[in-house]
């Protein structure tokens, strides 16, 4: 099985941006602790992060090809990008949306995803453990829908 990782804008400022919201973890320690779950887990993980909104795009409309599901924090574009939320639709792979912050805690403009209603399910507020326990479910999902 093979699970493609994407992080969206300004996350590969983590451990550095904004810690009293996103925490003091950076983004390669979040890669890292993925890798080790996927090894765990007897999978295959690709990570791939862009601040381009075409480029996530281009990449969950390729995914379909390679890979069995995806986890993806969306970052800003959860509230404003109906071009993923039509990518996840599209691609047809079990998504999972995460976030590090509790989003329903933030701004209004925050509370309204185009990514949640294509998605199976959404993980949010547990910091590097929204990453986890979406990789877990993503794999869960699809070896439930497998059997």
């Amino acid at each position: 099985m093979r699970v493609l990782i994407i992080h969206g804008p300004n996350l590969a400022l983590l451990g550095t941006r904004e810690p009293e919201v996103y925490g003091s973890t950076t983004l390669e320690e979040i890669n890292a602790a993925l890798a080790a779950l996927a090894a765990e887990l007897g999978i295959e993980i690709d990570c791939f992060q862009s601040d381009h909104e075409g480029e996530i795009v281009e990449t969950i409309g390729r995914a379909r090809r390679e890979f069995d599901a995806i986890v993806i924090n969306p970052a800003a574009y959860t509230h404003t990008s109906v071009a993923i939320g039509d990518a996840v639709r599209a691609c047809a792979l079990p998504t999972v949306e995460v976030h590090l912050s509790n989003v329903m805690a933030r701004e209004g403009f925050r509370h309204t995803s185009h990514v949640a209603p294509a998605a199976v399910g959404v993980v949010s507020g547990f910091g590097l453990d929204s990453y986890l326990l979406g990789l877990r479910a993503a794999v869960g999902h699809v070896k439930a829908a497998n059997a």
